[in-house]
């Protein structure tokens, strides 16, 4: 029997707040076939494979998912985002990224119906659990100049 990563055992995710600079982030919100977290709002990230780095692995995925060159600056926060009927867990790496180049594209329509960048004053409601706890990290880092 195979076993699926997330629900047979718990898998390891990451994700991007990457802000450009006029200090907005970059959302992509999920289509309502989306296996993970339909309709809500989420950073550009996924699964960390086997043998990389998690840095390396939110650089890979935000190329991925948004057509876009980012650095992978310093961690933010994790999340342990486990479903109410645990029927699903994943631990969730949040990371501060810095855009290098490209302009975003949803390179995946069959994940994400919506890209584009967000003032961190007006962001959407219906934020992913992980994407709120990552800008929340993020403001409260930028607040006390950490």
């Amino acid at each position: 029997m195979l076993m699926k990563v997330g629900v047979d055992y718990i898998g390891v995710g990451c994700g991007a707040i990457v802000i450009n600079e006029k200090d907005e982030v970059l959302l992509l919100r999920r289509s309502t076939t989306s296996r993970t977290d339909p309709g809500k709002w989420c950073r550009p990230g996924g699964q960390v494979e086997f043998g990389e780095s998690v840095a390396a692995a939110v650089e890979r995925e935000t190329k991925e998912e948004a057509g876009i060159v980012v650095r992978a600056i310093r961690p933010l926060e994790f999340t342990d985002d486990r479903s109410e009927d645990m029927s699903k867990h994943w631990i969730a790496l949040g990371y501060l990224a810095e855009h290098v180049s490209g302009e975003p594209v949803n390179v995946e329509p069959d994940k994400h119906d919506t890209i584009g960048w967000f003032p961190l004053d007006q962001l959407p409601e219906n934020l992913a659990t992980y994407t709120k706890n990552s800008i929340d990290v993020y403001l409260d880092q930028k607040r006390y100049g950490l």
